[in-house]
């Protein structure tokens, strides 16, 4: 009985966790997400990676692959990937056109690099991939917004 009763209360927590934590959207998704300090170098790094079709399939296939952005952000760029289900607040959804009119590249590139404190966002650069790798997920992190405002 004693078993049970520890089994029984362990999930009654963690289902109590999980749906506390779950669902927990940023409250601005346009926010940044650069310290103030570093903003403005941030903003006026350019993307070294043209923008063509064939960088954003590659830009694709690191997303989905090698930078594991897909974990949290989910396939389809929504913040809904599996491992993002348990973060607060919850992952970047770049299908959020609001969100690619107001950040620059050089913003996402710094998030990609430093991670973003406050958030399950973790560093990638140099540990996961390479910068120029980063840049050409940005390109495939943009063709999420198809145009409209989210």
């Amino acid at each position: 009985m004693g078993y049970l009763s520890k089994f029984v209360g362990v999930c009654a927590a963690v289902t109590l966790l999980s749906v506390t934590v779950v669902g927990a959207e940023e409250k601005d998704p346009t926010k940044a997400r650069v310290p103030a300090d570093q903003i403005a170098d941030a903003k006026a790094m350019k993307n070294p990676v043209a923008s063509t079709p064939e960088s954003i399939a590659k830009g694709k296939a690191l997303y989905e692959g090698k930078g594991t952005c897909f974990n949290c952000h989910g396939k389809e760029g929504k913040g809904d990937g599996p491992a993002g289900a348990i973060l607060n607040p919850s992952p970047r959804n770049f299908t959020n056109c609001k969100f690619h009119k107001k950040r620059k590249d050089g913003e996402l590139f710094w998030v990609i690099k430093n991670g973003s404190p406050g958030t399950g966002m973790v560093s990638l650069v140099p540990a996961a991939i390479t910068e120029e790798e980063a840049w050409t997920i940005i390109n495939y992190e943009r063709s999420f917004c198809k145009g409209g405002e989210e």
